[in-house]
């Protein structure tokens, strides 16, 4: 099935949300806890990654939830929806600490708000995720869809992680700063998340219903149930276990790409102190950004069209140990700081445009080679456990740099107060910033290789893989 321009560029729209929200929070967050608020680097990344547990927690229920309202309502647009309302109301609340509060309250107080715009992030998120296989039945055209979505991501990722920073500066006063920074990052968010949320109806699916039943009558003999139903929160738990010990491709791609979320994790949220306290120059993450995402936003198609000649798998394996490798090499910051670590990290950029792209790509391949042995009605289980997967490991990345911070001895500030770092605090970001993704993406290839899932294997599922009867 061909994808109409208007569908592929829907959903695209939607990763200016998914970019954003998921670059913002780990880019300044930590940042914003430790230097304007007075919060300790370890409380700070303690507050994140409580955040994210939390995610983790309700995603396979979002999950199930999603699949309910695909068998009863014919889409996933509520919930996404709601996700597009409420995010940019918890956003800036997450930023709104009142400058004369503690730093313990200030910290209760960005918890709070943090949860729940974590929580209505989930809302949009896991249903989105699960879109991409119930859009379209074709390999390539799969590789298309995520393609243009990833073109998408790279340049609100370039937007956000670059005009954020400098939206923040252009208000004197750092609290107001922040303030004036999430207002307008939220508005961004919320609309393009509710622009997203009505691609089903567009693409002309709207009365696509998955089967009501538990099994579909295409359903091979002794496949699992559907779990298109929704059966509780312990249901949707056991739903992701079983969609994780059922699914060999699913648990060595969700591995992999789990290990390289941790990866750029780290290195995201790392970024603001590389500027500051290893360049000399807080305005310079603006300057890391553009090298980063710049080239990603060329070589996005790049990618594609190298796995429709060789495989998503093995451009998959070149695109990670190209970012390995260039990661490895950022560590020569910690002797001689300069203007080479810009081409570094654009190099990493051209390589994480494909980090980025071919999982999510491969990702509706599982979904369908599920539905295929084992029954449909999973989508929204998989994009569940994926999004609770793709959350742990941006929020293990920002705990991995708090307890470097920590360990190597960071001193925290108020905002306006200038302190001194130790050398061992400097060169504990450095190594954040370079060997430790290095070793992650590094780790991820091995389970690549157990990915088992090729081309022939996707097209001997045939349409039936995604394409149910109506319930």
């Amino acid at each position: 099935m061909s994808l109409r321009a208007g569908t592929v560029a829907r959903y695209a729209v939607g990763s200016v949300g998914t970019g954003g929200f998921g670059t913002l929070p780990g880019l300044v967050l930590v940042y914003y806890l430790t230097d304007t608020v007075g919060v300790a680097a370890l409380m700070a990344g303690l507050i994140v990654t409580l955040a994210k547990v939390w995610d983790v927690t309700i995603d396979p229920v979002i999950g199930a939830a999603s699949n309910h309202d695909r068998v009863h309502h014919g889409s996933r647009r509520r919930l996404m929806a709601a996700g597009g309302l409420l995010l940019p109301v918890f956003f800036v609340l997450t930023f709104a600490v009142p400058e004369s509060w503690s730093p313990t309250a200030g910290a209760a107080w960005v918890l709070l708000a943090f949860l729940c715009a974590a929580t209505a992030f989930s809302l949009f998120q896991v249903p989105y995720i699960a879109l991409p296989a119930e859009l379209t039945d074709d390999y390539d055209e799969r590789t298309r869809l995520l393609t243009a979505r990833v073109v998408v991501l790279t340049v609100a990722i370039l937007a956000f992680g670059g005009g954020a920073p400098a939206l923040r500066s252009v208000v004197p006063d750092e609290h107001a700063g922040y303030l004036v920074m999430a207002a307008v990052a939220g508005l961004v968010l919320g609309l393009s998340l509710l622009v997203s949320a009505g691609v089903e109806h567009g693409a002309g699916r709207r009365d696509a219903r998955l089967p009501a039943s538990p099994r579909s009558a295409s359903t091979a003999p002794g496949a699992a149930p559907s779990s298109s139903r929704w059966h509780g929160v312990a249901g949707s738990y056991r739903d992701g276990l079983a969609a994780l010990s059922t699914s060999q491709p699913f648990r060595m791609l969700l591995a992999t790409f789990v290990l390289q979320a941790l990866a750029t994790g780290t290195m995201l949220a790392g970024a603001q102190y590389v500027a500051r306290w290893v360049l000399g120059d807080e305005a310079a993450v603006t300057f890391l950004f553009a090298a980063l995402v710049g080239p990603a936003v060329v070589f996005a198609p790049v990618w594609g069209a190298v796995a429709r000649r060789v495989g998503k798998e093995r451009a998959f394996r070149m695109a990670s140990s190209v970012f390995a490798l260039a990661a490895l090499a950022l560590v020569g910051m910690a002797w001689s700081p300069g203007a080479w670590v810009y081409a570094v990290v654009a190099v990493a950029g051209a390589a994480y445009a494909g980090l980025q792209s071919l999982p999510m790509a491969m990702l509706p391949d599982v979904v369908a080679h599920d539905a295929r042995t084992r029954g449909p009605g999973r989508a929204g289980t998989f994009s569940g456990v994926w999004t609770a997967g793709e959350t742990t490991g941006f929020a293990l990345g920002t705990a991995v740099l708090a307890l470097t911070l920590a360990v190597t001895g960071y001193v925290e500030s108020r905002a306006e107060q200038l302190v001194v770092q130790p050398e061992s605090a400097v060169l504990g970001i450095v190594l954040a910033f370079s060997v430790l993704p290095a070793a992650l993406v590094a780790a991820s290839l091995a389970t690549l290789r157990r990915y088992p899932l090729r081309r022939a294997d996707i097209h001997a599922a045939g349409p039936a893989a995604v394409h149910e009867e109506p319930a």
